[in-house]
């Protein structure tokens, strides 16, 4: 049978969402699985799974996204702030295992290459792409290539000092006012409840503020204004053409972040850049790691 496709692998907090893909990124299979967190060794058992489930003769490679630090040198996940994943020689044990190419890039890094190839992000050549979820990631497309600096961990955008000496971070990070910890559905959770009680979290929080209510309203526009101050930073770096924004609370409470974040990011960017600042919302949604991982699996196989 010919190789035409590759399998896809995004790794979760919550879940493992495997699926077949083509080379023009369509996805013809799925798998998923919950997540194991117990220990690092049942979390490659889970991802064995989910690989296994649609392994056969037309599968050409297998790429990877997971929320790790990742050393593209030597395919190594370095360190991984909400999973339990360090250390492991990951592309060498998954290659042993499957016999095929593997290609492995950080979650967020993979959805930022499908969101420039299909969603969008399409038609740009410099672009940033910041993934607001359980934690915040991120990613870069520099001249038109993705960008993973020296030894491929860079690009953690997430990890951005907004704030000196803020709210800690979460998971092993020990740093403090980072962008994740100030943006993520996880720093929106822990707003509410400071609001609204103990049994509030980000949901709660998207939900008061749809229905009205002003301190709601009040918590999603300071929390955008925290994200503007990040964008701000990047343009001035980068001048992307576009910032796009995704993951499930990126998408979720956009209507609230989006206006507050223009206007900070504005006033906080040089010209040319701040008169050029487009932030737009992802496309593809929770596919946007699935598919770039199957790009990265394509990658691998290339090589």
């Amino acid at each position: 049978m010919a190789v035409e496709h590759v399998i896809g692998v995004d790794l979760g907090g919550t879940k493992i969402l495997a699926g077949v893909i083509a080379p023009d990124g369509t996805v013809e299979r799925r798998y998923e699985v919950p997540t194991p967190l117990e220990s690092e060794m049942a979390l490659v058992e889970g991802l064995d799974v989910a690989v296994g489930a649609l392994m056969n003769g037309s599968i050409g490679a297998v790429g990877f996204g997971v929320p790790s630090r990742i050393d593209q040198r030597i395919g190594r996940a370095v360190s991984s702030v909400n999973i339990p994943l360090a250390g492991l020689d990951f592309r060498d044990r998954m290659r042993g295992r499957w016999g095929v190419p593997c290609g492995l890039d950080n979650d967020a890094n993979a959805a930022t290459i499908a969101e420039w190839r299909l969603g969008a992000g399409r038609g740009s050549r410099d672009m940033v792409m910041l993934t607001l979820g359980t934690g915040v990631g991120g990613g870069l497309i520099l001249d038109g290539r993705p960008y993973r600096g020296s030894d491929g961990t860079a690009a953690e955008i997430g990890h951005m000092v907004v704030v000196a000496d803020g709210p800690p971070c979460q998971g092993e990070c020990t740093g403090r006012g980072h962008l994740e910890a100030l943006c993520s559905g996880t720093a929106a959770t822990r707003r509410a409840r400071e609001a609204f009680g103990p049994a509030a979290d980000a949901p709660e929080l998207l939900r008061l503020a749809d229905a009205g209510d002003a301190t709601a309203r009040g918590v999603l526009e300071e929390m955008g204004r925290s994200l503007g101050a990040a964008i701000g930073s990047l343009v001035n770096l980068f001048v992307p053409e576009r910032i796009v924004v995704g993951g499930g609370f990126g998408t979720a409470a956009a209507q609230y972040l989006f206006p507050p974040a223009l206007e900070v990011a504005r006033r906080e960017a040089l010209e040319p850049g701040r008169t050029s600042i487009e932030i737009v919302a992802a496309e593809l949604g929770s596919e946007a790691g699935l598919i770039g991982a199957g790009f990265v699996g394509f990658e691998a196989l290339a090589a």
